[in-house]
């Protein structure tokens, strides 16, 4: 992230001193605005330094914007490295893409990197099992050598080398230079440069399959391919200790945790965004999606309990993030909320409008925005389409100063197929990343 020293240091520490309980006149100075707390010990005592830094960058721009004062938002950019990989389809290039294709094309076409960079360790390609490319000290358990798994070790090392800088050091998972031979097949992978020094923040979500499922690809995370479409009591058992469906359950917990654990041991702080969209309506989305709200909270908390307590795991920042409560498909997400206790920031995956046509009253996202106020955490847009400055939507973030914007994978320059007015225009993307109150990435200067 351009300047995340600056940021780290005077931002943060201003942060972690700031009491919490705090109210404060908000900028419309009607009425009052209460603070966000600012230290993540106070969710995991054990959080790490690094974890604490993140998220007290986080509170502190969030604060600064309850406060009326200015604020800044980092942009992200999310980064689907199993279609990068394998899709010859997928985005604005027809053929193979090396990883980290939309990290580097906002490089390509503002000169900068995004300041946030989020990855995925699911859902998979369509191959059975859960798998991984090289079998390394921390993913020895898995099967290695597979066709289209090797995604998976690239999703870890653009994390480090995003926080870490790449290319650095070899730390024996891969070259100085950053490249690597795929097992499988015998290519030459290469994770783009981004100046050697830290880069930005990194996250990770995880299109889990339902768990049990044999073959774990896109398909099987939507709830019409899971047993719970026809079988209305599976998800109780999959949230029911003892159960052979909860046994399934912390297995692919276990994949996700060891590569988690692997970048704690690298001194990497994640932003962990699972089980998002959970408010969809029932019969749509994700198998987690559209449930009883009180066994959500059971699988988000043995979630969070299998991940920090049992596993050890305090490198981590939670995300909750439903999907936009339009009605017809989003629903008032505020019965799915797990509680503070779990949850370190809040957000919201937007697709429900357009910068040319915007959803609800008020300014682009500001009924969401404001809808997750009441949560008194920090506020980010975790999914959209769209970057927040455009031709038609200049001044979003004057409106609506959400602490973190992520766009989604080939939104970024390609025309995306499930929504035509998904595209970015160049200029789009050079407004955005030009703006001085966005916060991008690159080296430490």
């Amino acid at each position: 992230m351009r300047g995340r020293a600056r940021l780290l240091g005077a931002t943060a520490g201003a942060a972690l001193l700031a009491p919490l309980g705090v109210w404060a006149w908000s900028e419309r100075g009607s009425r009052q605005t209460p603070l966000v707390p600012t230290d993540l010990r106070d969710r995991d005592p054990e959080a790490t330094p690094a974890a604490r830094r993140v998220y007290a960058l986080l509170a502190g721009l969030e604060n600064d914007a309850r406060r009326g004062r200015p604020s800044r938002t980092v942009i992200g950019q999310h980064v689907e490295l199993h279609n990068e990989r394998y899709n010859k389809a997928y985005g604005d290039f027809r053929g193979t893409k090396q990883p980290g294709y939309y990290y580097r094309k906002a490089r390509d076409i503002t000169g900068k990197l995004p300041g946030f960079v989020e990855l995925d360790l699911g859902p998979g390609y369509g191959q059975p099992g859960w798998a991984v490319g090289t079998a390394r000290s921390y993913s020895k358990a898995w099967p290695a050598c597979r066709p289209y798994w090797g995604y998976v070790d690239d999703a870890v090392d653009l994390a480090v080398g995003v926080w870490a800088g790449l290319p650095r050091a070899a730390d024996g998972s891969y070259r100085p230079s950053g490249t690597h031979t795929e097992c499988a097949t015998g290519a030459e992978v290469s994770l783009p440069h981004n100046g050697g020094g830290p880069a930005g923040m990194v996250g990770f979500s995880f299109h889990q399959p339902y768990p049990g499922s044999p073959v774990k690809g896109y398909a099987q995370t939507l709830h019409r391919n899971s047993p719970g479409a026809q079988d209305r009591d599976w998800f109780d058992r999959v949230v029911t200790d003892g159960t052979a469906e909860h046994r399934a359950l912390l297995h692919d917990l276990d994949f996700l945790a060891d590569h988690l654990g692997y970048l704690a041991g690298r001194g990497v702080p994640v932003l962990l965004r699972p089980y998002h969209e959970m408010n969809t309506a029932p019969g749509h989305g994700f198998w987690w999606a559209g449930q009883d709200p009180a066994a959500f909270h059971r699988l988000w908390r043995l979630t969070y309990d299998h991940l920090v307590r049992r596993r050890g795991l305090h490198n981590l920042v939670f995300v909750w993030s439903p999907n936009s409560w339009n009605g017809p498909y989003g629903r008032d997400p505020r019965p799915y909320y797990p509680g503070g206790r779990h949850v370190d920031v809040v957000g919201v995956d937007d697709y429900s409008g357009s910068p040319a046509e915007p959803f609800g009253d008020g300014a682009w996202t500001e009924v969401w925005y404001r809808g997750l106020e009441e949560y008194r955490r920090p506020r980010i847009v975790a999914e959209s389409f769209h970057v927040p400055l455009n031709a038609d939507q200049p001044r979003t973030l004057d409106r609506t100063p959400w602490v973190l914007w992520t766009v989604w994978g080939q939104a970024l320059s390609y025309d995306n197929v499930t929504q035509p007015s998904g595209k970015n225009t160049a200029a789009d993307v050079k407004r955005t990343y030009g703006s001085p109150r966005v916060i991008t990435g690159g080296h430490r200067v």
